[in-house]
């Protein structure tokens, strides 16, 4: 890619600076290129926490409020091959946008919905003729990272669907029963005994295996009943992204009245049409929640046993709530680990007071928020097994 005059590549924008100058720019620049390497992981690039801290090492030494310094030096530390560079031009135009910051002003990271110029800003010249540093402003992508779906306009929405589209979450690995050739592990009698008698009978050195090891299966119940339906549709949407992520090692259910199998619907590459193929096989959209009678059919189906189990609910329980503590022990029993998602955990105040949240509670090894996209980039953390 050819970098432009100002050493940003032709065609990627001419961002502004990532932070100014001022008390506390260390602090906002951290605040930034964290927020900036989060949206890049949505994105499908791996900028891990040792990358980001990498960065920040680099712009420790450069001109931060240089545009072309910050887009090469994320550049440099945060693409791991060849196949990120585009993802990270995408991302890099769509987080960074400018606002004008007289020099008198205190720096600082500026949250819009908007990027406009500050009427109290002017272009300012320094005493050598350089245009003044640019605020870093987090974008319409940052904004909606925590933004509620629920209370997202018909355009944000679209917006948080396609980022969705983008997440790609790892998994937690597991042995399988399979070996394969290792440094150190087991000793490979076999392997060795081969090799001795390739070298004349004579054994030169000892070869070992280990197991191999696999990504471990996630099993998804979406609550799709009426007081789920403003997180619903988000929700079978995160579901596709972890279905493309893993397609061989994730299974979704939908949850209502009854129990239904979307797995298969979700394999479509394009998530309209998965969209599409998911709201015909669901027959009890906005219906009741018998999360205990449910939970019993997908026990009864052997899915769950050794995966990790996702329940995406408000906890409304219509039914026994007695039968769902009962199901949910013995969903904690089989699983490897429960993980409870409730949108309404990500207000101010919640408490789980519900009764089907109180029978569920013991039996859950992690009760996270389901109503923003930084919720569910953190979900995707912990399938990735950041628990461990």
């Amino acid at each position: 890619m050819r970098p432009g005059a100002d050493g940003v590549p032709s065609g990627a924008g001419a961002p502004p600076s990532a932070i100014g100058a001022g008390e506390g720019a260390g602090e906002d620049l951290v605040a930034v290129m964290t927020g900036f390497a989060r949206t890049l992981r949505a994105a499908g690039v791996p900028a891990d926490h040792e990358r980001t801290q990498g960065l920040l090492r680099a712009l420790s030494h450069l001109d931060a409020s240089r545009p072309d310094d910050v887009y090469w030096a994320g550049r440099v530390t945060l693409c791991a091959s060849p196949d990120d560079l585009p993802r990270y031009d995408r991302v890099f135009r769509a987080y960074f946008c400018g606002l004008r910051a007289g020099r008198a002003r205190a720096a600082a990271v500026t949250v819009t919905r908007h990027a406009a110029a500050s009427p109290e800003a002017r272009p300012d010249r320094g005493e050598r003729g350089e245009p003044p540093a640019l605020a870093a402003t987090a974008s319409t992508t940052e904004v909606l990272r925590t933004r509620d779906v629920a209370a997202m306009t018909a355009a944000e929405l679209a917006e948080t669907h396609r980022l969705l589209a983008l997440l790609r979450a790892g998994r937690e690995r597991r042995a399988s029963r399979r070996f394969r050739p290792a440094r150190r592990g087991r000793l490979d009698g076999g392997a060795t005994v081969r090799e001795a008698l390739r070298g004349g009978g004579e054994i030169a050195g000892l070869r070992y295996r280990a197991h191999r090891t696999r990504p471990r299966r996630v099993v998804l119940l979406i609550d799709v009943s009426g007081s789920m339906t403003p997180y619903a549709d988000t929700l079978l949407r995160l579901a596709h992204a972890l279905v493309r992520s893993e397609p061989g090692a994730t299974e979704v259910f939908s949850a209502g009245t009854r129990l239904t199998r979307l797995t298969a619907e979700l394999r479509h590459r394009d998530p309209a049409t998965a969209m599409n193929a998911v709201s015909r096989a669901i027959p009890d959209w906005s219906g009741g929640t018998r999360l205990g009678e449910e939970l019993r059919r997908l026990l009864a189906l052997n899915d769950a046993a050794g995966a990790v189990v996702v329940i995406a609910s408000d906890g409304w329980e219509r039914g026994d709530v007695s039968l769902l503590g009962a199901e949910m022990a013995r969903l904690s029993r089989t699983a490897h680990r429960v993980i409870w998602v409730n949108p309404h955990k990500g207000r101010e105040g919640y408490r789980p007071l519900t009764a089907g949240m109180r029978a569920a509670l013991p039996h859950i090894d992690d009760f996270v928020a389901g109503h923003s996209l930084a919720a569910f980039e953190e979900l995707a953390t912990l399938l990735g097994g950041a628990h461990a």
